[in-house]
């Protein structure tokens, strides 16, 4: 008897500009979103914890440009936050 192989349908929330991208990607490797999901997701599962862990350059980052207030400061972070 072969191996029993499930799948599960979901539903991703996925930003648009990263959706185009995987659209390009699967008409170019002419296969499915499906496909190059699942080996995406594999390729990252797939990875040792200690490496992930050990490079801080593959963890998301975003600029979210200046500080508008010393968050270490209460009273100022209170009247950013309009809780006065």
């Amino acid at each position: 008897m072969g191996d029993m192989v499930s799948h599960m349908k979901t539903t991703l929330n996925i930003d648009d500009t990263v959706m185009r991208r995987l659209r390009v990607e699967v008409a170019r490797r002419d296969t499915t979103m499906s496909a190059l999901v699942e080996a995406g997701l594999r390729r990252i599962l797939d990875e040792s914890p200690e490496s992930a862990a050990d490079d801080p350059s593959s963890l998301p980052s975003w600029k979210m440009g200046p500080e508008f207030v010393d968050v270490s400061d209460r009273e100022a972070l209170a009247r950013a936050m309009g809780d006065e």
